[in-house]
C-alpha cells in the first residue's frame, strides 16, 4: 500500500461543511459570515504524549480530543482539521484502529477531516484544529478580573494516576485502573462547557501541563495573582473515586501538577456563580471553585488550615532536564 492508497482509505470521506476537503493542494472553508476562525495545533509524539502500548483507537480518539480542548477553552465550534502523520510503516489494523477512534470523535463533534500529509518516520501525529467564535465572545487568558472565582471542570489527577500505575509507582484495584486510564487515554473535550461560558467566564484555559501550571498562564496574561485552596482536593467533585484511593499529598500532586487532564479552568464573577452551575448542568458536567483571582501577583496553595503551603508544584515542561 502506497501513500496515497493508505490516504484514499482510511482518511478520505466527501466533504460535508468544507468548499473543498481532502484531495487537492490546500482545502477550501467557508466559515459562517461575521465569525471569526479560531486555530489550534497539537502534536503528539510516541515515548513523550503516549505509550507505545495505547491501543490506535485511543490514540485516534487522544490526537483529536487534546486540539478540540483548546477549541473548547476559547469557546468556539469545531468546523474541521487536518492530521500530518509520520508512520514507521504501514500497519493496516493499527491504521483501522486509530481511523476509528478519530472519526467516532470528529462525527460526536461535526467536526471534519478536510486535509494533511503522511510520511514515514517515527510515530508523530500532529492536528490542527478550525473552529469558529463571534467576535468578541472568545474565551481568551488575558480577562480574569479581580475578585473572579476560579473553576475546574470534572475531574483532575486521573491521568497522572494512570502513569504512575504504568510506571510501577503506585497499584490500584482494577476498576479504579481501568478508569483512571480511560482518563489518560480517551479525555473528554469539553465543548460544549466552552460554548456555554461565553458570557459567562472572564477568562479560560485548558489544563494539558498542569492545573496550576497553566493557570499561571493567565495569571501572566491578565497581570493578576490567585488563592488556591486545597480543602477540595480532600473532597469534592473534581477529584475522582479512584484519586480517593491515594494519600491525600499525593493527590495534591497529582491534581495540582499532574497534566493531561484536559478539563476547563477558568474563572467567572461571584455574581455570576448561578450562571456558571446552570452552564455545567445544561452540559453534563461537574464545576467545582477552587480559589479566587487576587490583586497580589503570584500564585499561593493554601493547606487545609488555610495557610500557605511551602511545597513547590512543578507542571510539565517538554524542554526541562
Amino acid at each position: 500500500m502506497g501513500e496515497f492508497d493508505l490516504i484514499a482509505r482510511y482518511f478520505n470521506r466527501p466533504g460535508r461543511t468544507a468548499v473543498l476537503g481532502v484531495g487537492d493542494d490546500c482545502a477550501l472553508l467557508q466559515p459562517q459570515a461575521g465569525m471569526q476562525l479560531a486555530v489550534s495545533s497539537d502534536m503528539l509524539v510516541q515515548g513523550r504524549h503516549f505509550l507505545s502500548t495505547t491501543p490506535s483507537a485511543d490514540l485516534g480518539h487522544k490526537a483529536l480530543a487534546v486540539n478540540l480542548s483548546d477549541l473548547a477553552a476559547c469557546g468556539a465550534k469545531p468546523l474541521a482539521f487536518t492530521l500530518a502523520l509520520a508512520l514507521p510503516s504501514i500497519d493496516e489494523a493499527w491504521l483501522a484502529g486509530f481511523a476509528k477512534g478519530l472519526w467516532a470523535l470528529a462525527d460526536a463533534h461535526g467536526c471534519e477531516l478536510i486535509g494533511g500529509d503522511t510520511t514515514q518516520g517515527p510515530l508523530n501525529i500532529c492536528i490542527t484544529v478550525l473552529g469558529e467564535v463571534p467576535p468578541g465572545d472568545a474565551l481568551l487568558r488575558q480577562h480574569a478580573q479581580l475578585g473572579d472565582d476560579i473553576y475546574v471542570s470534572g475531574t483532575v489527577g486521573d491521568a497522572r494516576l494512570a502513569l504512575e500505575v504504568f510506571r510501577g509507582n503506585l497499584s490500584l484495584q482494577t476498576a479504579d485502573f481501568e478508569a483512571a486510564r480511560a482518563r489518560m487515554d480517551r479525555p473528554t473535550p469539553r465543548v460544549s462547557l466552552g460554548l456555554a461560558l461565553r458570557g459567562v467566564a472572564n477568562a479560560a484555559i485548558d489544563i494539558s501541563d498542569g492545573l496550576l501550571g497553566d493557570l499561571g498562564h493567565i495569571l501572566q496574561r491578565s497581570q493578576v495573582g490567585a488563592v488556591i485552596d486545597t480543602g477540595w482536593v480532600q473532597d469534592s467533585a473534581a477529584i475522582s473515586d479512584a484519586m480517593q484511593t491515594i494519600s491525600f499529598n499525593k493527590r495534591l500532586d497529582f491534581a495540582l501538577a499532574g497534566g493531561d487532564d484536559y478539563e476547563l479552568l477558568f474563572t467567572a464573577a461571584p455574581d455570576q456563580a448561578d450562571e456558571v452551575l446552570a452552564a455545567a448542568e445544561q452540559c453534563g458536567v461537574s464545576v467545582t471553585c477552587i480559589g479566587r483571582i487576587t490583586p497580589v501577583a503570584g500564585l499561593q496553595v493554601l493547606d487545609l488550615q488555610g495557610l500557605p503551603l511551602s511545597r513547590r508544584f512543578a507542571g510539565f515542561d517538554h524542554f526541562a532536564l
